[in-house]
């Protein structure tokens, strides 16, 4: 009786033995596969896996690359006009003028930089308005502090004359307004008053100031 016993369980581990194999490439062999296809697809940068160090895409970043340029071409209107002005500027206060390389405004807004730039331009042009070719030259400045030592001992707030005569070079209202002054010579900045002094010396010599001229 046991030969017969002993024959069974071998015919039992045989037939056992295709069900094992067919196992391994069940589930296993599944997961197996995927494990040798996610390897292949990070090499090829192929998939939806992809490869870290391809290019993040040719469109996007012409995009972004033609919107800096146009910005930066923005920002240098912007410093060159602004330096433009600040030459006027000096120019017409007879100092050294005050150039700048870099501007904050580069981190504006194309459209606040455009106002800025329309803001700078109509400010150049009032500037060449108000100087008119009058030019605070080292010897007009000169020149014009010898009339003020004389009228106002250089002083911007004087008051002569009962209250006709003000400021620094002693306007009278008429001949401030003539010289595009507004309001009372007096309170006037200093510099606006050296400014249309020279305008006035350069229109009239040193006849508006018969006395000091």
């Amino acid at each position: 009786m046991k030969a017969p016993l002993i024959a069974v369980i071998s015919v039992g581990i045989a037939a056992a033995a295709p069900a094992v194999a067919i196992s391994a490439d069940g589930p296993l062999g599944a997961l197996s596969q995927l494990r040798h296809d996610a390897k292949r697809q990070m090499n090829t940068g192929s998939g939806s896996v992809g490869n870290p160090t391809a290019p993040i895409g040719p469109v996007t970043i012409q995009n972004q690359t033609t919107e800096t340029k146009r910005h930066m071409r923005l920002v240098r209107r912007f410093l060159t006009l602004r330096n433009r002005a600040n030459r006027l500027i000096a120019r017409r206060d007879g100092r050294k003028p005050h150039l700048a390389r870099t501007a904050v405004q580069a981190r504006w807004s194309e459209r606040g930089l455009r106002r800025a730039i329309r803001i700078l331009r109509e400010r150049i042009r009032k500037l060449h308005r108000a100087l008119g070719g009058a030019v605070l030259t080292p010897a007009v400045r000169a020149m014009l502090e010898r009339i003020a030592a004389c009228e106002s001992h250089g002083n911007p707030r004087a008051i002569g004359g009962g209250g006709a005569f003000r400021g620094k070079y002693q306007f009278t209202y008429g001949t401030w307004a003539a010289v595009g002054g507004k309001g009372d010579p007096a309170a006037a900045p200093e510099s606006e008053q050296d400014r249309r002094a020279a305008l006035l010396l350069k229109r009239g010599g040193s006849s508006p100031w018969p006395v000091c001229g």
